[in-house]
């Protein structure tokens, strides 16, 4: 069969109606149809200059049976200056770097290095100067074999290396290098009513295809829900929600059938090109159709540039043609993936070994005009200014959009709030199944200690019935443990992104979860008293449900800092039941372990709200007929009797509390501090393997280069 040559492409420019309207309203975006409907509000794919050749990627031989058939393949041809011609088979994509919007956002990076320690001898190099761009209204494909780098590219552009990998080249946004801060904060603006951001979302949701589930439950490891491909859709949507200057996506399509695929990416490019939006994606394997989509591709081998820019016949003139009626991707990827070694024919009994093959395509690369004009694209973005209106502001040389004012402290709390209310109730593991446990437990309780009564024997079993309640029954709270893990995954993965801060997922899940503690206090805690008919009296009722309620809430608070129960083991002992405090070994034990044990001041407040105002008969020879509880607290439980009850219940809250506060504390200095220490304390090796053409080790990227996930405006409204 004999190879098609493609025939050169016209010269490409843009209409005169997209330079007019350079600003579109991002409220019109909505449907496939609606996209398709009007000539003004169109992207890449529908207006260009239609010719006899196919499109950009020149390599490719278009069979009748791969013929695109989308519904923007169906709009009118565009002459240069933006005349209406008839229609056309196929539609090629037009240049739009000279249309990119001031606000935009232009990424750039050049010799990026970026290194690990391998074993104690060395470094090993996962990037190796790497230079490339990314402008605004284009998807950037970063493709490559497993292992190539890709992931680690993404990192190293959106700032979130680990603190033991060395990075060093220039990663600029817009011309100027800015350590950027990280976006904290939900950001539909509070100007935005709640029926616009409602519409705001159903519009985002029928773009990504998923109107059909938009009343079922995305699921968790408990109940079903969407499917993996569904889910994958639902994570874009969040991140597209506000439209962001700056959009990283790791294999946006993984889990999506060829179909849904192309239509997701469709989307994402008539986004990026409606809202000057610079994309850059990772992707494995892509469709014919799919591939087709991207403005421009980064090919990448063992962390080498194999080719950078539009798809052309590079491969053809490197001695690597296309193979007829085969996807352009998998022949790239089949190319340069060096895992199997399988050899690549050259001819006939000649075979080249993949690893020269990737030598050759990285060399003839190096040596191109192609390499050439991507070094000069980045130096002339790095070289260029953008104008600024008063919608922009001037950041050390960087440009950012003034979106107004964003989502508030208190919105965020109570959307996460109502979100972590939402998700505790469906989840029958947080809240659910413990008060069926503890309903059991207090029945259990309260038939065997049932109408205790006020007998002397009585002392000593009310004593041990609240010690169970004050240890026991809040050891429980453990259980929480696993639906708590699962809530942090989210909180990492949506803090990565900028959606929140650390403060308001605190305070949102502390507020969530208050309704459900009151309520695993109240009913468990009815049942317990009714039974064991213990000191009557609502208050003595409120305050006993109040304190297994702060019990129950400082566990929690407890199990998030140290999630082990093993700690709670420690404190139980020396509580005061199982050995009384005076009884207690000074070291360890009573000091500082007694005092600081919330189980003493749980233990207090239970004895004194149960002992105090009631009198027992005294079996003690030669004494009084009956004794008080004041002084059975006092000889019998020695308690600190200097303060009322109420003191220990506001001690068990404060600890509580502080709990909470460390919790917090803990995160930001993970998030912040720790990472700091760790770059300054790495040192490498002194006897590293000498990598060719690496400079030495530079300031991570986490500390000095721009970062970049400020400009990821994202947000989850519930």
């Amino acid at each position: 069969m004999p190879r098609w040559t493609p025939s050169p492409s016209p010269p490409r420019s843009p209409s005169t109606d997209t330079m007019k309207n350079d600003r579109v309203d991002m409220g019109s975006i909505g449907s496939e149809e609606d996209m398709s409907s009007s000539t003004e509000n169109f992207f890449p794919f529908s207006t260009a200059i239609v010719s006899a050749s196919p499109p950009p990627h020149s390599d490719i031989h278009r069979s009748p049976s791969l013929g695109i058939h989308s519904s923007f393949e169906k709009s009118l041809e565009v002459d240069a200056v933006g005349q209406q011609k008839g229609e056309g088979n196929f539609v090629t994509r037009i240049d739009i770097s000279s249309m990119a919007k001031p606000n935009g956002v232009f990424l750039t990076w050049k010799d990026l290095w970026v290194t690990v320690p391998d074993g104690k001898n060395g470094l090993r190099a996962i990037l190796q100067g790497l230079t490339g761009y990314a402008q605004p209204g284009e998807v950037l494909a970063i493709m490559g074999p497993s292992g190539c780098g890709q992931s680690t590219l993404l990192d190293a552009l959106a700032g979130r290396l680990g603190s033991n990998t060395w990075q060093v080249g220039d990663i600029l946004i817009n011309g100027g290098k800015q350590r950027l801060a990280f976006g904290t904060s939900l950001q539909l603006p509070d100007s935005m009513s709640r029926s616009e951001k409602r519409e705001r979302a159903e519009m985002t949701i029928r773009e990504m295809g998923l109107q059909d589930a938009m009343n079922t439950r995305i699921g968790g490891w408990i109940v079903k829900g969407l499917s993996g491909g569904q889910k994958r859709r639902v994570s874009i949507c969040i991140e597209i929600l506000t439209r962001p200057k700056l959009l990283f996506l790791d294999e946006p399509t993984s889990g999506l059938d060829s179909a849904a695929s192309f239509h997701v990416m469709s989307r994402i490019v008539k986004l990026a090109y409606h809202d000057g939006i610079t994309v850059i994606a990772s992707i494995h394997q892509p469709s014919s159709e799919v591939f087709e989509l991207f403005h421009n591709l980064c090919l990448l081998s063992s962390g080498k540039t194999v080719y950078f820019g539009s798809a052309s016949n590079f491969f053809g003139s490197s001695g690597f043609p296309w193979p007829p009626l085969r996807n352009p991707s998998d022949h790239y990827l089949r190319t340069i993936n060096k895992d199997f070694d399988a050899g690549i024919e050259q001819g006939p009994g000649e075979r080249m070994s993949t690893e020269e093959a990737i030598n050759l395509l990285v060399r003839s690369y190096k040596s191109s005009e192609t390499c050439l004009q991507v070094q000069g694209r980045v130096s002339e973005i790095c070289q260029q200014k953008v104008n600024s209106d008063r919608s922009l502001f001037l950041w050390k040389g960087v440009m950012l959009e003034n979106r107004g004012s964003h989502a508030s402290f208190i919105t965020q709390c109570l959307v996460l709030t109502r979100r972590s209310f939402v998700s505790m109730y469906r989840d029958l593991g947080y809240y659910w199944l413990r008060l069926a446990i503890y309903i059991a437990l207090c029945l259990c309780v309260g038939t065997i200690f049932y109408d205790i009564g006020s007998s002397y024997g009585s002392i000593q079993a009310r004593g041990s019935m609240l010690m169970f309640v004050a240890a026991f029954l809040t050891f429980l709270a453990i259980g929480g443990f696993p639906s708590f893990v699962e809530d942090m995954k989210i909180f990492g993965r949506e803090r990565l992104n900028g959606h929140y801060g650390v403060a308001s997922f605190v305070v949102g899940n502390t507020f969530s979860s208050i309704p459900y503690l009151l309520m695993i206090s109240l009913i468990p805690g009815a049942i317990a008293c009714y039974l064991v008919d213990l000191h009557d009296g609502l208050e003595h009722f409120i305050f006993f449900a109040l304190t297994l309620f702060v019990c129950v809430m400082l566990v929690e608070s407890l199990m998030m800092i140290v999630a082990s129960a093993g700690i709670q083991g420690v404190m139980m002992p020396c509580g005061g039941f199982f050995r009384l405090p005076n009884d207690l070994p000074e070291a360890f034990w009573k000091y500082p372990m007694y005092c600081i044990a919330f189980h003493k001041f749980a233990s207090q407040g239970f004895y004194k709200n149960e002992f105090e105002g009631l009198t027992f008969p005294n079996n003690e020879a030669g004494g009084p007929p009956t004794t008080s509880g004041e002084e059975i607290l006092r000889n019998i439980w020695q308690l600190e009797m200097g303060n009322s009850k109420w003191v220990d219940l506001a001690i068990l809250f404060g600890t509580a509390v502080l709990y909470r506060l460390l919790f917090l504390g803990i995160i930001k200095t993970v998030e912040e501090v720790t990472p700091m220490i760790k770059a300054l304390l790495a040192v490498p090796p002194q006897n590293s393997m000498q990598i060719a053409g690496t400079p030495h080790r530079s300031t991570p990227l986490h500390e000095a280069k721009p970062r970049l996930s400020h400009f990821l405006f994202v947000m989850f409204w519930s």
